[in-house]
């Protein structure tokens, strides 16, 4: 069996230096049939390794449902890594960030008052069976027992966030305890104090930088006097978030930079290699004094594009490995002309109205109250008699919600504008539909509640007696996959179908650009969000979602389409740079 190491200076593989050269690849943002795919375009880069992180909210979204089939088989991925000789990094948190909701953490675990990334009793016990449940997966595919796992991360830039000796010793215990053998490694960004507090002496720190790399592997030295320098997380582009534009980096610049790595002998994990989409609603969101959704797109401007496709920079970075390190010969194929068309949609009625099923409380119920994993929540609520006008208070939204009253839109109220109040007419029931856009995947906002939260007023008179109706907008595209009559498409939420012809299954580009705001599905396959506000343009559809034949579109418009049509068009359309 091969052995893998830490040395005096370097990776040891056998014995022998060996410098890692990886990139980040996501099981659960690419379709489980292109992993293949995308695993050997890594290797034809020149990659030596591929990094994953484990995202415990797709395995677990509900206590005790863990599930590892599908695509959330970590096992069928990491021997596909093996299977095209290539080895493997995995890192599963708990918290993982990745732009991915919640940060990776189930909501059951970060819903109420507790203590997270901490050694609070309370939170290592639910830990404690996510951790084993994934070393159940991990351990017996460990470089030692001929399988491609090479190096296992503890938590994720844990300096960014606490110093919690405590906890991470009790990772490291349960790490070792699930047989695990291989080195372990944390990542901090290269400033002092979170390299100190995120990690512990028998752990081999890392660095997560994009740029500046000599003075930036200095810093990790200082911290890291002995043992391979690695970056393991080298950032070659950057994410995109709703409202504004789409991240570049410049080509050269990154190769550039990837050069100055591999120069001074130190490993690498390029993040991302291939990022993939953040398909369904597992988009995460920033907050830095203004909420800020991410996208559905994942495509972060990374070697392989969110469609799977060579970038320019997968061509620079490969002459750059190629200086350092085998690279074949062979070049990855180009991919074949998408299929452009336009799809006429028909409308097939509302899709928000469900009857409220729950008994009135006195304050709305959050979506964390409701155990509710989807995107939507509608709110009704009895008005007071009232001869005019009155102004409605909310304590917060989260994180966009569409106000009515008798049926009749009255206006928005969005987290990311800090809006909290609207004049509303009088009336006899207000109705608000409430969109969670992604949860916060950084710093201590995870797990915050979503909905409405506190009591609405209405000039400061408190509102009670409130119906929490959940929308499963999964389930509703579902039922109304199967309709073929056709309804009036009224003002408000609207529901559309239309059927994409297609010879064979062929990667698709529907370009959104004539809808507003919504979910889109193809062949029940949840795509994503869209929304005019851009950058995005396209949602992505991955082949193996397609067939030969009638290819049923459900799209759920929350405002308005501007043209009752579907255009697939040629490629990736995401928006404009700040070039």
């Amino acid at each position: 069996m091969t052995s893998f190491s830490i040395g005096d200076t370097d990776f040891l593989r056998d014995g022998q230096p060996h410098q890692v050269i990886s990139g980040a690849l996501h099981y659960f943002r690419v379709h489980p049939d292109q992993w293949q795919d995308r695993i050997r375009k890594a290797r034809l880069m020149g990659l030596n390794t591929i990094e994953t992180y484990v995202a415990w909210n797709a395995h677990e979204p509900r206590r005790g449902e863990w599930d590892a089939t599908g695509w959330n088989d970590l096992g069928r991925f990491l021997d596909l890594v093996h299977a095209e000789g290539l080895d493997a990094i995995v890192r599963p948190g708990p918290y993982i960030c990745a732009e991915w909701h919640n940060g990776g953490l189930p909501n059951w675990l970060t819903a109420g008052e507790r203590s997270l990334r901490s050694s609070d009793p309370e939170f290592l016990v639910d830990i404690s069976a996510y951790l084993r449940r994934v070393y159940e997966i991990v351990a017996p595919r460990q470089v030692d027992r001929g399988g491609p796992v090479v190096l296992v991360q503890i938590e994720n830039e844990y300096g960014a966030y606490g110093s919690d000796k405590a906890y991470l010793e009790a990772l490291v215990t349960l790490t070792k305890d699930a047989g695990i053998t291989v080195p372990l490694t944390t990542v901090d960004q290269p400033v002092d104090q979170m390299l100190e507090d995120g990690s512990l002496p028998a752990l081999h720190k890392t660095g997560s930088f994009g740029s500046r790399t000599t003075e930036r592997l200095a810093t990790l030295r200082a911290h890291q006097p002995t043992g391979p320098l690695m970056c393991s997380e080298f950032w070659d582009g950057w994410f995109d978030w709703w409202g504004g534009v789409h991240h570049t980096t410049e080509v050269d610049a990154a190769a550039a930079d990837l050069d100055a790595m591999l120069s001074a002998g130190a490993s690498v994990n390029i993040y991302m290699f291939h990022g993939g989409t953040n398909f369904g609603l597992t988009n995460g969101a920033n907050h830095k004094g203004r909420y800020l959704p991410i996208v559905t797109s994942y495509d972060y401007d990374a070697p392989l594009d969110e469609a799977g496709n060579p970038t320019a920079k997968f061509f620079a970075f490969r002459d750059v490995i190629a200086k350092y390190a085998p690279v074949p010969e062979e070049l990855p194929t180009a991919a074949s002309p998408s299929p452009t068309l336009t799809v006429p949609l028909t409308p097939v009625g509302a899709w928000t109205d469900a009857p409220a099923a729950d008994a009135a409380t006195e304050t709305p119920r959050t979506f964390d109250a409701l155990a509710h994993l989807s995107a939507l929540a509608r709110y009704d609520v009895a008005l007071p008699p009232t001869e005019g006008p009155g102004l409605l208070s909310l304590e917060e939204v989260r994180d966009l919600a569409w106000v009515q009253v008798d049926g009749q839109p009255i206006g928005t109220l969005s987290r990311t504008r800090h809006d909290r109040t609207l004049r509303i007419p009088a009336g006899r029931t207000l109705s608000i539909l409430v969109e969670d856009q992604g949860r916060v995947n950084y710093d201590h906002r995870l797990g915050e509640e979503k909905g409405l939260l506190g009591t609405p007023t209405l000039d400061g008179i408190l509102l009670t007696g409130w119906h929490s109706t959940p929308l499963d907008v999964a389930e509703i595209a579902r039922t109304l996959a199967a309709r073929t009559d056709a309804a009036e498409a009224g003002s408000g939420p609207s529901a559309w179908i239309g059927d994409i012809p297609l010879d064979a299954p062929s990667d698709l580009f529907l370009d959104t650009t004539a809808w507003s705001k919504g979910y889109a599905f193809v062949n029940g396959f949840f795509l994503g969000r869209y929304w005019r506000n851009g950058p995005q343009r396209t949602l992505f559809v991955p082949a193996p979602a397609t067939r030969a034949g009638n290819n049923r579109l459900v799209v759920l418009e929350l405002e308005n389409l501007l043209a009752p049509h579907a255009e697939l068009v040629a490629g990736l359309l995401l928006g404009d740079t700040e070039e």
